[in-house]
């Protein structure tokens, strides 16, 4: 397997992981304050990666230079999952896993930016299809809901979360030094924590963890783990072997993901006509996986 399969197939878990946030952030999220509630994951997660780094090769000295590169990071992705939060408070998570299919056409103009990654093409025709076929399972093959789409202040809020994430991508590639992904990701997660706490520390002071419902927790323990240190590892390292667009294509995934976890948490199951939308991504994610030439 190459390194950019390696990233390929990272990805791939990755965006099954993060589906399950929407499904069960949405039914979380009005139980607690998006704040609280990430300042924990953030030291939960931050704690099992930083094991994890210290059995699989141990945090080299060198990794702590330059920790400003560490607080940019971690700035960025707390931002994304406070906004994240705060949105599925009002929004679904069907329909905000739409705005979620708008990060890869945002992430390949901050590769552009940042990087100087140019989209060919067949990647742009790729990230158009995928963009397509996500938004058809979205409305579950409805037109007359698509073109009747109303932006509500969930969706919004969330929107900017995105675009935090969408510069996240190309930024880890641009200020990653030699570091391994489990421990550029652990230094990302530390910052993250810090700046959180700065900000948040009176809504986890306010929060009544010992009578939360148990939703809360299964929610609190899904994405300090399955969903924040293992997708953080899984996006750094793809980041590292694919650009910028390819890495982010991968989020035109997460509306079919989510859909399979609505019917897990037994929510009625969608019309056949989705699958439209599946194969459409499948095409789409055929096409990145093809090598460019030379």
């Amino acid at each position: 397997m190459t390194e950019a399969q390696k990233g390929h197939l990272a990805m791939l878990c990755f965006s099954a992981l993060v589906a399950g946030s929407f499904s069960l952030g949405a039914l979380a999220a009005p139980l607690i304050s998006p704040a609280a509630l990430t300042v924990v994951r953030f030291a939960l997660a931050g704690a099992a990666v930083g094991i994890t780094a210290l059995a699989t090769g141990g945090l080299p000295a060198r990794a702590a230079a330059s920790p400003w590169r560490y607080l940019v990071l971690g700035g960025l992705l707390a931002l994304y999952f406070v906004l994240m939060f705060e949105g599925l408070r009002t929004a679904e998570a069907v329909p905000t896993a739409a705005v979620f299919t708008l990060t890869p056409v945002m992430a390949a103009g901050f590769g552009w930016l940042l990087l100087r990654q140019v989209t060919s093409p067949r990647i742009a025709l790729a990230l158009a299809l995928g963009g397509a076929g996500a938004l058809w399972v979205v409305f579950r093959g409805d037109l007359q809901a698509a073109l009747g789409l109303r932006v509500g202040r969930g969706e919004v809020i969330y929107f900017f979360g995105c675009i935090a994430h969408a510069i996240y991508a190309p930024m880890v590639r641009r200020l990653n030094r030699g570091e391994r992904a489990v421990v550029f990701s652990f230094g990302t997660m530390v910052a993250g924590f810090v700046l959180l706490s700065l900000w948040g520390w009176r809504d986890v002071l306010a929060t009544d963890w010992l009578h939360l419902p148990a939703i809360v927790w299964i929610c609190l323990i899904y994405t300090s783990f399955a969903a924040s240190s293992v997708t953080f590892v899984l996006l750094q390292f793809a980041t590292l072997r694919l650009p910028s667009s390819k890495v982010m294509a991968y989020t035109y995934l997460v509306p079919s993901w989510v859909i399979l976890w609505e019917l897990s948490l037994g929510h009625a199951a969608p019309p056949g006509r989705v699958l439209v939308g599946v194969a459409l991504t499948m095409l789409a994610l055929a096409m990145l996986l093809k090598e460019d030439p030379a």
